[in-house]
């Protein structure tokens, strides 16, 4: 079956960065769009990243020009390097599979990892 493994996050201060990593495994990645979502408490789970089977990406307005995707698929893997973080990044984030029209919402993805937690501090 399919199963993600997200991994890379940490408590750390305003202005660091972080990068987090997704580990695929049970599908043929390379066949599949990917995204980053988050969840702060009390919260909506909300997009973040997306990176499509040919690298095309986006981004949430809140992390243009802070946050980068990408993909690895000879290792099944994707990225979100986080650069200039700020307290409001604090969240547990997760990765999905696309599986659905969109790549914005949270109905288009499936098979999600169990989440990493990000913590910035002010």
């Amino acid at each position: 079956q399919v199963q993600l493994v997200e991994s890379g996050g940490g408590v750390v201060q305003a202005g660091e960065s972080l990068r987090l990593s997704c580990r695929a495994s049970g599908l043929t990645f390379s066949a599949y769009a990917m995204g980053w979502f988050r969840q702060a408490p009390g919260k909506e789970r909300e997009f973040v990243a997306f990176v499509s089977q040919s690298a095309i990406t986006d981004y949430a307005d809140s992390v243009k020009g802070r946050f980068t995707i990408s993909r690895d698929n000879d290792n099944n893997t994707v990225y979100l390097q986080m650069i200039s973080l700020k307290h409001e990044d604090t969240a547990v984030y997760y990765c999905g599979v696309r599986t659905g029209p969109k790549w914005i919402r949270f109905e288009d993805y499936e098979h999600w990892g169990q989440g990493t937690q990000v913590t910035v501090s002010s």
